[in-house]
């Protein structure tokens, strides 16, 4: 993973792309036990967000670098690394208030677990509930933060319906 850090930092001080942050399964590890997971999902603010094709410079800068395409993924090191590109208000805000962590001397982007687990409900699948219900047990997160952002990006009924289905009966 030091390596897709490295790659990453670089892109942002090339202005390849003007931010990122690790989400998904692999940035949920920094808060929980180790899960599952067979590639890296990083947000990016591409450079020319308005391009149809606005993820060709990172491609073109990864291949430059003898990073390989694997279906939708590159190749980093022992990684498939998807590059997403931030799709909403609450992606947005997920890289803008990232959190920096030290991964082995090397700075890494990394999404808190709030956003990670508005994200997650928002995208509803039930790998994606467990992860709530995850971050939550660790204690990464608690039902307010969540509660506070899904409400502020639109997502308070999803998350009442979550609460209700998964929760309720836990109190």
């Amino acid at each position: 993973m030091q390596e897709v850090a490295r790659l990453l930092n670089s892109m942002r001080e090339a202005g390849i792309i003007e931010d990122y942050a690790l989400f998904g399964a692999a940035a949920q590890m920094r808060y929980t036990e180790a899960v599952a997971t067979l590639d890296a999902d990083v947000l990016v603010v591409t450079a020319t967000p308005d391009r149809l094709d606005a993820l060709e410079p990172i491609y073109a800068y990864c291949r430059e670098r003898g990073y390989t395409p694997e279906g939708e993924a590159v190749r980093v090191g022992a990684w498939p690394v998807q590059f997403i590109p931030v799709f909403s208000s609450l992606t947005r805000e997920a890289v803008s208030l990232a959190d920096t962590a030290d991964f082995e001397g090397v700075p890494f982007r990394v999404t808190g677990a709030a956003h990670l687990a508005v994200i997650a409900l928002s995208v509803g699948r039930p790998k994606d509930f467990a992860r709530v219900l995850e971050l939550l047990e660790s204690g990464a997160a608690t039902q307010d933060d969540i509660g506070a952002l899904a409400a502020r990006h639109g997502l308070a009924e999803t998350w009442t319906r979550f609460r209700r289905k998964f929760l309720d009966d836990r109190d």
